[in-house]
Protein backbone atom coordinates (compact mmCIF):
# COMPACT_ATOMS: atom_id res chain seq x y z
CA UNK A 1 0.00 0.00 0.00
CA UNK A 2 0.98 3.15 -0.79
CA UNK A 3 -0.26 6.24 1.34
CA UNK A 4 0.97 10.03 1.41
CA UNK A 5 1.23 11.88 4.79
CA UNK A 6 0.67 15.33 5.49
CA UNK A 7 1.16 17.03 8.79
CA UNK A 8 0.70 20.61 8.92
CA UNK A 9 0.49 23.44 11.75
CA UNK A 10 -2.65 22.81 13.58
CA UNK A 11 -1.72 21.83 17.65
CA UNK A 12 -1.56 17.91 17.38
CA UNK A 13 2.08 17.05 15.98
CA UNK A 14 2.07 13.39 17.86
CA UNK A 15 -0.78 12.53 15.84
CA UNK A 16 1.11 12.57 12.60
CA UNK A 17 4.46 11.25 14.25
CA UNK A 18 2.30 8.29 15.83
CA UNK A 19 0.67 7.49 12.51
CA UNK A 20 3.91 7.26 10.89
CA UNK A 21 5.15 4.83 13.31
CA UNK A 22 2.03 2.91 13.17
CA UNK A 23 2.35 2.56 9.07
CA UNK A 24 5.80 2.02 9.34
CA UNK A 25 4.97 -0.91 11.54
CA UNK A 26 2.78 -2.01 9.15
CA UNK A 27 5.16 -1.72 6.13
CA UNK A 28 2.90 0.84 4.64
CA UNK A 29 4.83 2.74 1.88
CA UNK A 30 4.71 6.16 2.96
CA UNK A 31 5.47 9.70 1.09
CA UNK A 32 5.64 12.64 3.98
CA UNK A 33 4.96 16.30 3.71
CA UNK A 34 5.61 18.64 6.25
CA UNK A 35 4.73 22.25 6.47
CA UNK A 36 7.03 24.93 8.03
CA UNK A 37 4.54 25.42 10.30
CA UNK A 38 3.68 21.87 11.38
CA UNK A 39 7.91 21.58 11.93
CA UNK A 40 7.33 24.91 13.97
CA UNK A 41 4.82 22.85 15.85
CA UNK A 42 6.47 19.64 16.06
CA UNK A 43 9.30 21.49 18.01
CA UNK A 44 7.18 23.50 20.30
CA UNK A 45 5.52 20.19 21.18
CA UNK A 46 7.06 17.09 21.09
CA UNK A 47 10.66 16.20 21.64
CA UNK A 48 10.94 14.99 17.75
CA UNK A 49 13.23 16.35 15.47
CA UNK A 50 12.69 16.58 11.62
CA UNK A 51 15.28 14.14 11.36
CA UNK A 52 13.39 11.67 13.48
CA UNK A 53 9.93 12.58 11.59
CA UNK A 54 12.07 11.91 8.28
CA UNK A 55 13.24 8.24 8.98
CA UNK A 56 10.18 7.33 9.77
CA UNK A 57 8.79 7.89 6.33
CA UNK A 58 9.89 6.02 3.02
CA UNK A 59 10.17 9.30 1.32
CA UNK A 60 9.67 12.67 2.27
CA UNK A 61 9.12 15.66 -0.52
CA UNK A 62 9.39 19.40 0.72
CA UNK A 63 6.76 21.47 0.84
CA UNK A 64 7.84 24.05 -1.94
CA UNK A 65 8.57 21.38 -4.48
CA UNK A 66 5.72 21.64 -7.01
CA UNK A 67 7.46 18.86 -9.28
CA UNK A 68 7.43 16.28 -6.96
CA UNK A 69 6.03 12.79 -8.21
CA UNK A 70 2.95 13.37 -5.60
CA UNK A 71 1.82 16.33 -7.42
CA UNK A 72 0.65 14.10 -10.10
CA UNK A 73 -2.42 12.12 -10.99
CA UNK A 74 -0.65 9.65 -12.75
CA UNK A 75 1.55 8.89 -9.77
CA UNK A 76 -0.74 6.19 -8.55
CA UNK A 77 -1.46 5.91 -4.53
CA UNK A 78 -3.84 4.76 -2.38
CA UNK A 79 -4.70 7.33 -0.76
CA UNK A 80 -3.69 10.24 1.51
CA UNK A 81 -3.74 11.18 5.15
CA UNK A 82 -3.24 14.48 6.94
CA UNK A 83 -2.40 14.78 10.28
CA UNK A 84 -2.72 17.48 11.97
CA UNK A 85 -5.19 19.15 9.63
CA UNK A 86 -4.60 23.08 10.39
CA UNK A 87 -7.78 25.16 9.15
CA UNK A 88 -5.55 27.17 7.29
CA UNK A 89 -4.73 23.46 5.29
CA UNK A 90 -8.67 22.69 5.30
CA UNK A 91 -9.28 26.67 3.78
CA UNK A 92 -6.72 25.76 0.99
CA UNK A 93 -8.48 22.29 -0.13
CA UNK A 94 -11.94 23.40 0.17
CA UNK A 95 -10.68 26.54 -2.05
CA UNK A 96 -8.82 24.28 -4.82
CA UNK A 97 -5.90 27.12 -3.69
CA UNK A 98 -2.83 24.85 -4.08
CA UNK A 99 0.28 26.73 -3.42
CA UNK A 100 2.57 24.53 -2.27
CA UNK A 101 2.40 20.79 -2.20
CA UNK A 102 0.73 19.36 0.55
CA UNK A 103 -2.46 21.12 -0.92
CA UNK A 104 -1.69 20.44 -4.63
CA UNK A 105 -0.99 16.81 -3.24
CA UNK A 106 -4.72 16.61 -1.68
CA UNK A 107 -6.05 18.56 -4.25
CA UNK A 108 -4.71 15.63 -6.55
CA UNK A 109 -6.59 12.61 -4.24
CA UNK A 110 -9.80 14.45 -4.69
CA UNK A 111 -9.79 14.77 -8.45
CA UNK A 112 -8.48 11.52 -8.83
CA UNK A 113 -11.15 10.14 -6.51
CA UNK A 114 -8.74 8.71 -4.14
CA UNK A 115 -9.64 8.91 -0.22
CA UNK A 116 -8.71 11.71 1.81
CA UNK A 117 -8.69 11.78 5.50
CA UNK A 118 -8.33 15.35 7.53
CA UNK A 119 -7.82 15.00 10.86
CA UNK A 120 -8.74 18.68 11.39
CA UNK A 121 -8.01 19.75 15.00
CA UNK A 122 -9.02 23.43 16.33
CA UNK A 123 -11.94 24.88 18.68
CA UNK A 124 -14.23 26.46 19.04
CA UNK A 125 -15.06 26.31 15.22
CA UNK A 126 -16.11 28.98 13.58
CA UNK A 127 -18.71 29.30 10.75
CA UNK A 128 -16.23 29.70 8.37
CA UNK A 129 -14.35 26.43 9.41
CA UNK A 130 -17.47 24.31 9.55
CA UNK A 131 -18.13 25.52 5.67
CA UNK A 132 -14.81 24.61 4.93
CA UNK A 133 -15.29 21.28 6.55
CA UNK A 134 -18.73 20.83 4.26
CA UNK A 135 -17.28 21.68 1.63
CA UNK A 136 -14.79 19.08 1.41
CA UNK A 137 -16.76 16.84 2.71
CA UNK A 138 -18.84 17.01 -1.00
CA UNK A 139 -15.82 16.77 -2.53
CA UNK A 140 -15.27 13.68 -1.20
CA UNK A 141 -12.80 13.85 1.89
CA UNK A 142 -13.06 12.49 4.90
CA UNK A 143 -13.16 14.90 7.70
CA UNK A 144 -12.28 13.08 11.22
CA UNK A 145 -12.02 15.62 13.99
CA UNK A 146 -9.19 14.94 16.68
CA UNK A 147 -11.93 13.76 19.16
CA UNK A 148 -10.52 10.46 21.56
CA UNK A 149 -12.98 8.28 22.92
CA UNK A 150 -13.20 7.30 26.48
CA UNK A 151 -15.18 4.68 26.65
CA UNK A 152 -11.77 2.37 26.33
CA UNK A 153 -10.71 3.91 29.87
CA UNK A 154 -7.16 5.40 28.56
CA UNK A 155 -4.90 5.48 30.89
CA UNK A 156 -2.26 7.55 29.14
CA UNK A 157 -1.99 9.94 26.79
CA UNK A 158 -0.10 7.75 24.45
CA UNK A 159 -4.03 5.86 24.24
CA UNK A 160 -5.76 8.64 23.06
CA UNK A 161 -3.46 9.61 20.49
CA UNK A 162 -3.63 5.67 19.39
CA UNK A 163 -7.13 5.72 19.46
CA UNK A 164 -7.47 9.17 16.91
CA UNK A 165 -5.05 7.66 14.83
CA UNK A 166 -6.52 4.58 14.85
CA UNK A 167 -9.69 5.99 13.64
CA UNK A 168 -7.94 7.68 10.90
CA UNK A 169 -6.20 4.25 9.42
CA UNK A 170 -9.63 2.81 9.67
CA UNK A 171 -11.51 5.16 7.33
CA UNK A 172 -8.42 4.35 4.82
CA UNK A 173 -9.10 0.69 5.32
CA UNK A 174 -5.70 -0.44 7.00
CA UNK A 175 -5.71 -3.17 9.39
CA UNK A 176 -3.93 -2.39 13.16
CA UNK A 177 -4.60 -2.71 16.38
CA UNK A 178 -3.79 0.61 18.07
CA UNK A 179 -7.42 0.79 19.67
CA UNK A 180 -9.87 -0.98 21.51
CA UNK A 181 -13.06 -1.50 19.82
CA UNK A 182 -16.70 -1.02 21.48
CA UNK A 183 -18.08 -4.87 21.91
CA UNK A 184 -21.40 -3.61 23.43
CA UNK A 185 -22.31 -3.50 26.59
CA UNK A 186 -24.00 -7.04 26.28
CA UNK A 187 -20.94 -8.59 26.22
CA UNK A 188 -19.38 -6.14 28.40
CA UNK A 189 -21.60 -7.44 31.29
CA UNK A 190 -21.36 -11.49 29.73
CA UNK A 191 -17.27 -11.02 30.47
CA UNK A 192 -18.07 -9.54 34.28
CA UNK A 193 -20.75 -12.14 35.06
CA UNK A 194 -17.84 -14.78 33.26
CA UNK A 195 -15.24 -13.23 35.58
CA UNK A 196 -17.44 -12.76 39.18
CA UNK A 197 -18.61 -16.79 38.49
CA UNK A 198 -14.53 -17.72 38.73
CA UNK A 199 -14.33 -16.12 41.82
CA UNK A 200 -17.34 -17.37 43.45
CA UNK A 201 -16.30 -20.69 45.09
CA UNK A 202 -18.18 -23.89 44.32
CA UNK A 203 -20.31 -25.54 47.09
CA UNK A 204 -19.63 -28.70 48.67
CA UNK A 205 -21.57 -32.00 47.58
CA UNK A 206 -22.94 -33.19 50.92
CA UNK A 207 -21.68 -36.28 51.85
Amino acid sequence: MRLIVGISGASGAIYGVRALQALRELGVETHLVVTNAGLATMRLETDFKRADVVRLASETHEVDDITSKIASGSYQTDGMLIIPCSMKTLAGIAGGYSDNLLLRAADVTIKERRRLVLVVRETPLSLIHIENMAKVTRAGAIVLPAMPAFYQRPKTVAALVDQVVGKALDMLEIEHHLLKRWEGRGEERHRSQARASSRTPKSRRPP
